[in-house]
């Protein structure tokens, strides 16, 4: 492993004015307070969950979620799964579809290696080619290990996966002609009702979701089969899936860090009170007429779900964050009695969208004590940061 970088080596301990910018930086009690309440939720549901690693791309915050109870996590890429099984995570579902040869015999190797070690290693198709070149992975490189298998289907994504009902059944009878390979269960994911804004409209999206994947779970029952698991959910709707009985498994992600995407959701009364741990630390550079620019711009935060949110400012003095390019973030005035920021103060951002933001960076500084007075505790490794294959 790479030592650290000797500028994030020296703030170890530091007080987190001294953290330079732009800097990526997780307010620890935050999270730990987040994971606290996942944990208890399950807990007190009796349902299982995987979180997607894919938010935080780390084997250390992997690791600390498993410790609070999670069954393992999931990943989009299968270099994603190479990089924490590495960092020493054991239990690796890639909610994805595979395709290509080379990839799959990566998989077929982790799944190799992870067999001894007590391990799993599990993968999501929706086609009996992906089933068949699998299967040829791992003739090829699982050295006898077997690999889960989880029939996607598309309960109103729109995107990958069976459409529900009958179609699966040919499918789970392609999984058990191969012996290295074991039917899990059903995936279940619908990522576009994470972000509907209404409570009522995330719960009757997931209320057809729900349909589908019993539908789906009966058909196959009525030819033979048996469905251990069907997994899903994600931080905007994961009360609904946990109430309906038919899902065993959650999937949030987001949930550990927030951003100001999800803030926009409307709260549901169950939902755990899930606070933001996630900032990009920015300075003001430079103040001109009715504006002022800091630090932090498109290189320091994804914008997919929408810029930046300039956090801890009541809304009488709120600034509004505007596009300054890639280096640049322009703050305007918007409260009624807000004011420009002075030259060289330190502002904290809320990013759009967590996951690719984290993506941006080699290393999360992880601040203890709060976002004023707190220290640098650690430094988090992106493990995965551009594992995009």
């Amino acid at each position: 492993m790479k030592p650290l970088p000797e500028p994030l080596q020296a703030c170890l301990g530091q007080r987190v004015d001294l953290i330079d910018t732009p800097a990526l930086v997780v307010d620890l009690d935050a999270m730990d307070r987040n994971l606290q309440r996942m944990a208890e939720f399950a807990r007190k549901h009796q349902i299982r969950w995987r979180p997607h690693a894919k938010l935080h791309k780390s084997a250390e915050i992997a690791l600390l979620q498993q410790q609070a109870g999670a069954s393992g996590v999931c990943v989009q890429k299968v270099s994603e799964a190479e990089a924490l099984v590495a960092g020493g995570v054991l239990d690796v579902y890639i909610s994805n579809q595979v395709i290509a040869l080379p990839k799959l015999l990566r998989l077929a190797r982790l799944a190799a290696q992870l067999a001894p070690r007590g391990g799993r290693m599990a993968l999501a198709v929706d086609h009996a080619e992906g089933v068949q070149r699998l299967a040829e992975a791992m003739m090829v490189a699982g050295q006898g290990a077997t690999v889960d298998v989880f029939i996607e289907i598309d309960v109103g994504q729109g995107r990958c996966g069976l459409p529900p009902g009958p179609a699966a059944v040919a499918l789970a009878e392609d999984i058990a002609r191969h012996p290295m390979l074991r039917f899990a269960g059903l995936q279940a994911y619908h990522g576009r009702a994470q972000h509907l804004r209404s409570a009522a409209e995330r719960r009757e999206a997931i209320a057809g979701a729900v349909r589908a994947a019993a539908r789906t779970r009966a058909a196959l029952e009525g030819a033979g089969h048996t469905v251990p698991l069907i997994t899903g959910a994600g931080t905007g709707t994961m009360v609904h899936e946990t109430a309906s009985g038919v899902y065993g498994e959650l999937q949030p992600g987001s949930f550990l860090f927030m951003d100001a995407d999800y803030a926009r959701n409307e709260r549901e009364a169950a939902q755990p009170a899930f606070e933001h741990a996630l900032f990009v630390k920015t300075q003001v550079i430079s103040v001109q007429g009715g504006h002022a620019v800091c630090d932090a711009g498109h290189k320091s935060h994804a914008i997919d779900s929408g810029l930046p949110v300039v956090a801890f400012l009541p809304p009488e003095r709120a600034l509004r964050y505007a596009n300054g390019g890639d280096e640049h973030g322009v703050l305007h005035p918007e409260g009624p009695e807000a004011r420009l920021p002075a030259l060289g103060r330190m502002l904290w951002l809320i990013p759009g969208h967590c996951d690719p933001t984290v993506n941006l960076y080699d290393h999360l500084i992880g601040v203890r004590g709060g976002l004023t007075r707190g220290v640098v505790e650690r430094i988090i490794r992106v493990d995965a940061r551009g594992a995009v294959g």
